[in-house]
């Protein structure tokens, strides 16, 4: 009982103890303000300094810079596709396939296979290539031009088109490829190829006549074409485009070195003040031409090679070089400009043609000679087509009128030196194989065409009693037409075998979706030192072309006047007149890798390389041979009655004060004040 009561007594303590303590917590207790506490009074005023804040830089976004990098596919056997002449790895072979034998082996998503289902390696298909282009340049620059104060107006307007029409149908209808559609499936080009074929057999050399313009053609035909033919003449070395383009003159980079000597010299001269007057050298230049055309195209096509290309239908392979030049350079010169200051220059066209077999370097195989004893397949479904289609025309008309007179000062004059150009640069390369299996044809074509058009008829006339003693030149000609074309085939040029039994028979089982149950075709001699074959099976037609369409037409044909100054006649004025000097180029250049080294062909075989040059020229009068100087002067008209009046040597250099007494006599020599100087 007395323990009881003692417990009872202490729990009680610890309870208030426990009430006691809650209550000191929760009560606040605050200290008594005191105004006199230093703590308490106003504080002393903040020191501040001023703070620059400079951020030129603004901030980027939120950027961890933590990569991510996905895991690379597991790829167990990858095979590279290599280059002609480079072995491959070697694999262990079993079972008629490239695979590893381990049970360890496993695809990405799939279940484990067993030795009895050997793994094959996997090749990329290859896929068609095709570039279609379509290039045009197309210039109009038909100036007219009236200077000197010669007071005249000409109204001689001379319509080509026609004449140029004319050069255009004539140079079409000789043309054996002529006006070619777009072809765009694989039923068009074996047709373009087989068609072309036909119709450039049917050729034949020779010299014709077509609507007054003198043809000569030649034509070179055979199963392989070799050297270099310049207009139908087989040379050592083709010309250079540098040695024959019109205006070679140029100025040289580096200047002429005096040639030095110690002897002395003897130096004679005089010095005359204030006596005689200032001479000025009158001369007048006028540029009409000079004008350049050019179309380029260089193609390299290695997209598809292989070892041996077996063929199950034909095989056709076309090589063929298209060139023309047609031209119409008949000029009238005024007879006041013959003698020693016309200087005539033929127009030159060059036809080049080049076609080159390049051998590929013989590698030694590696191993010890024996044949393959597996493949590895890849197949593309349909038709596999290599089409580069590209063709560039240039067109520039040219066409200028000018009347010009020399009126005491240098005048220059250039109305032509224009530039049209058409450039394509192609490099294809693609895949390589061991062997390739075609269940369709072959057609395989490299076509060039190339074509040069100018009309330059330029017309000199001469009025008014036109005359000059000083010196100058007249060039209406030397104007260039230049075709450069080159095929380069690189690989076999062998002729195409029979097919043997086991390639038909490897043939017959891939048409109907099996894998070839023979292996007779391995122990071909190419596949010698190989321990496995990469295949391709193209179930259509196998497609190679590269067709070139070029053509540059230029019309030239200009109108010059000649007169005198109408208020001072300057007979002693040099004179230069340059009408053509006009270059049209193409250069065409395409180095194909052929497909198969080998090639068997269960079908048909033709190979052909075909070569056409022709020259058409027009070498009637222009205008009928008829006097210049009578066309032109029925042509100008008189803008006063007096302009062709002597010079009386009265003329003031200067601007009449009183405009309404401003007369065709006191006129200034030079109307444009010296401006034209």
């Amino acid at each position: 009982m007395y323990s009881a009561k003692i417990t009872e007594a202490i729990a009680h303590f610890i309870g208030l103890f426990e009430i006691s303590t809650e209550e000191a917590r929760l009560r606040e207790v605050h200290d008594k303000f005191d105004p006199d506490r230093e703590i308490h009074k106003d504080p002393k005023e903040l020191v501040s300094a001023p703070v620059k804040v400079h951020a030129p830089y603004d901030l980027d976004d939120f950027n961890p810079d933590i990569p991510y990098k996905p895991v690379g596919p597991d790829i167990f056997m990858p095979i590279p596709d290599g280059y002609a002449g480079v072995s491959f790895p070697e694999y262990p072979t079993f079972g008629g396939s490239l695979g590893r034998s381990s049970s360890e082996v496993f695809l990405q998503g799939s279940s484990p296979r067993s030795a009895a289902q050997p793994l094959e390696p996997h090749i990329s298909p290859p896929g068609s290539v095709a570039l279609y282009s379509n290039q045009t340049a197309e210039l109009s620059d038909n100036d007219f031009v009236s200077v000197g104060g010669h007071g005249l107006k000409s109204g001689l307007q001379i319509d080509n088109s026609a004449t140029m029409a004319g050069l255009i149908d004539a140079t079409q209808k000789i043309s054996l490829l002529g006006e070619t559609n777009v072809a765009g499936s694989s039923d068009a080009i074996a047709s373009l190829v087989v068609g072309t074929a036909e119709r450039l057999d049917a050729f034949s050399s020779g010299e014709a006549e077509a609507e007054g313009l003198t043809v000569s053609h030649f034509s070179a035909r055979a199963s392989t074409l070799e050297g270099i033919y310049v207009n139908g003449v087989l040379v050592e070395e083709a010309p250079v485009l540098k040695d024959h383009l019109p205006d070679p003159d140029e100025a040289s980079d580096t200047p002429e070195e005096p040639e030095l000597s110690n002897e002395g010299s003897d130096v004679e001269g005089g010095i005359a003040y204030g006596e005689g007057a200032v001479s000025v050298d009158i001369s007048v230049e006028l540029e009409t031409g000079s004008n350049t055309l050019v179309n380029s195209v260089v193609i390299t096509s290695n997209w598809l090679q292989a070892e041996v290309l077996a063929v199950a239908g034909d095989h056709v392979e076309l090589n063929a070089i298209v060139q023309i030049n047609t031209y119409y350079d008949s000029d009238l010169i005024s007879s006041a400009l013959s003698g020693d200051n016309i200087e005539q220059h033929a127009t030159q066209a060059f036809n080049i043609a080049m076609f080159k077999h390049v051998e590929p370097e013989q590698t030694t195989p590696t191993g010890t000679g024996d044949f393959p004893k597996a493949w590895a397949i890849t197949e593309v479904k349909g038709d596999l087509m290599m089409v580069n289609w590209l063709q560039q025309f240039a067109f520039m008309s040219d066409e200028d009128t000018a009347i010009l007179a020399a009126s005491g000062s240098k005048l220059s004059i250039v109305g032509g030196d224009n530039t049209a150009a058409n450039q394509i640069s192609l490099l294809e390369l693609g895949y390589r194989f061991d062997l390739i299996f075609v269940g369709g044809s072959v057609f395989d074509a490299n076509i060039i065409q190339q074509t040069n058009i100018l009309l330059d008829n330029d017309l000199i006339g001469a009025v008014g009693g036109f005359h000059t003693s000083g010196a100058g030149s007249v060039s209406t000609g030397g104007n260039l037409l230049w075709n450069y074309a080159g095929i380069v085939e690189a690989g076999s040029a062998g002729p195409v075998n029979p097919m043997s039994q086991g390639y038909l028979s490897a043939l017959q089982d891939l048409s109907e979706g099996k894998m070839p149950s023979g292996g007779d075709f391995l122990n071909d001699p190419a596949f010698a030192g190989l321990h496995g074959l990469r295949v391709l099976y193209i179930s259509g037609d196998l497609i190679s072309l590269n067709y070139i369409q070029q053509t540059n037409i230029l019309g030239d044909s200009d109108q010059v006047t000649l007169a005198m100054n109408a208020l001072a006649a300057r007979p002693d004025a040099d004179w230069t007149i340059s009408t053509g000097s006009n270059a049209l180029l193409n250069y065409a250049g395409i180095v194909d890798v052929d497909t198969g080294k080998t090639i068997y062909a269960g079908g048909g075989a033709y190979s052909d390389e075909v070569l056409i040059q022709a020259e058409l020229v027009k070498n009637d009068p222009y205008l009928g041979g008829q006097d210049p100087d009578a066309l032109v002067s029925e042509a100008v008209i008189f803008l006063g009655d007096d302009m062709l009046t002597a010079d009386t040597g009265q003329q003031q250099d200067q601007i009449s004060p009183n405009q309404g007494m401003h007369t065709i006599d006191t006129a200034s020599v030079d109307p444009m004040h010296s401006m034209v100087a």
